[in-house]
């Protein structure tokens, strides 16, 4: 089968632009929540050191309850992964070709940023710069990462868990519940912290789920006072899970490995979104909002990837300029933050006319074999996963980038073509 990028118009009519708004929002949010996270400045002893302003703030723990917004995402994701296969399967598409497309459209983004930090680690070592302040702006700019290796498992079980749907999703929603809480009790009980990273195949999985829910209309024929009474629950339950449980406080604390209360904020979110629909709908019946979330949801994985780099980057120039620099969680730097959110946000948009063409996968020819695909899948798989268990350096930078190149070769070889089809995966 041939793969080729559409060109022609998308039909709005067809197509819920309010989830479109939320992923949009999603990772705007997440720009928000590093700009008051990350702090760059001089320590007592007048050395550059990197804090983090936002977690030493007596509020942090609470607003995580609400600013923790990546099962939001896994929501969306998860209706858009079961619209796409329906769409795929009735083309004519399989399994291997729905994967192969999905991992492209996270690996080729994936390898200019892997390239990237490669160059300026390998550059920062042989300059000599502080060794602690490298790995620091190394582990900084590396952490958003981790969402391409959980993505990348929630996409390549995407055939499988929507056949397992439209069997039995109950069973499939309560089997994958009973693995995040087993996971959880064996994780705790025995006190390997290791063991919590086989919850990447069951807590986003389970999150993506509920998407599927969503995309089958269970979420709008719910009462608006159930739906209040479902995310009112899942919060309460937070509750004694977190002040008298195992789990962190912070939702951020829960992240990674991937625990019970993320799938708690994944149904309540899910409910509230059903709930704003009426109010984001009117937002995107507006040309203006239409043109600014097609603008940003374009180049969403360029500005996700990239806007720590941009971050670190700006801040550094700052530091060279004098009084630019507020000294970070004073009340100047609070007040800078909205202004660094415009100015990182421009710069993401002038940095993607360059980079963001490797979103797109232009034309497509036949999917390779099954095994083929499989084998790319774990080399754009296994880079981020490192830097979410090791975290990023010079090594794995190197190594990410060469094994991210090996999967976009891979996945873009094609066998001769004989026929096309439009990709909608």
């Amino acid at each position: 089968m041939t793969t080729r990028a559409a060109t022609t118009a998308v039909d709005l009519s067809r197509r819920d632009l309010t989830l479109d708004l939320a992923r949009v929002v999603c990772v705007l949010f997440v720009i928000v929540v590093h700009l008051v996270q990350v702090g760059i400045g001089p320590g007592a002893d007048g050395a550059l050191v990197a804090s983090r302003p936002a977690e030493a703030q007596p509020w942090f723990n609470a607003a995580t309850w609400v600013g923790q917004i990546m099962p939001l995402f896994f929501v969306v994701g998860g209706f858009a992964a079961a619209t796409g296969w329906r769409s795929w399967t009735a083309k004519g598409g399989d399994a291997a070709g729905f994967v192969r497309t999905r991992t492209l459209r996270l690996a080729q983004p994936a390898l200019p940023l892997f390239i990237f930090f490669a160059v300026v680690l390998g550059v920062a070592t042989a300059a000599g710069l502080p060794e602690q302040l490298v790995s620091d702006a190394a582990v900084g700019a590396g952490s958003p990462l981790w969402f391409l290796a959980a993505y990348l498992l929630c996409q390549a079980a995407v055939p499988f868990l929507a056949s397992c749907h439209a069997r039995r999703p109950v069973l499939t929603l309560a089997l994958l519940a009973m693995g995040v809480v087993l996971v959880d009790i064996a994780r705790f009980s025995i006190g390997i912290q290791e063991i919590g990273l086989l919850n990447l195949l069951f807590v986003w999985p389970l999150v993506q789920q509920f998407g599927f829910w969503y995309a089958d209309g269970w979420f709008d024929r719910r009462h608006p006072l159930v739906l209040i009474g479902i995310a009112a629950a899942c919060y309460l339950l937070l509750w004694p899970l977190t002040a008298v449980g195992p789990y962190s406080l912070s939702m951020l604390g829960n992240l990674n490995p991937p625990t019970v209360p993320l799938v708690l904020l994944g149904i309540a979110q899910a409910c509230l979104l059903r709930l704003l629909k009426p109010v984001l709908a009117r937002l995107m019946a507006l040309r203006v909002m239409q043109g600014v979330v097609f603008v940003l949801g374009s180049r969403l994985m360029t500005i996700y990837l990239w806007h720590l780099p941009v971050l670190l980057a700006l801040t550094g120039v700052s530091l060279l300029i004098p009084g630019a620099a507020p000294t970070p969680a004073s009340p100047a730097w609070w007040w800078s933050r909205p202004i660094m959110f415009v100015v990182v946000l421009g710069m993401l948009l002038a940095l993607s006319l360059v980079i963001a063409k490797w979103e797109a996968l232009g034309t497509l020819g036949r999917t390779p074999p099954a095994a083929v695909v499989a084998i790319a899948w774990v080399c754009a798989f296994l880079p981020p996963f490192a830097v979410m268990e090791w975290f990023l350096d010079l090594p794995i930078a190197v190594v990410g980038a060469i094994l991210l190149g090996l999967a976009v070769l891979l996945l873009r070889r094609s066998p001769a073509a004989d026929g096309s089809v439009r990709s909608v995966a």
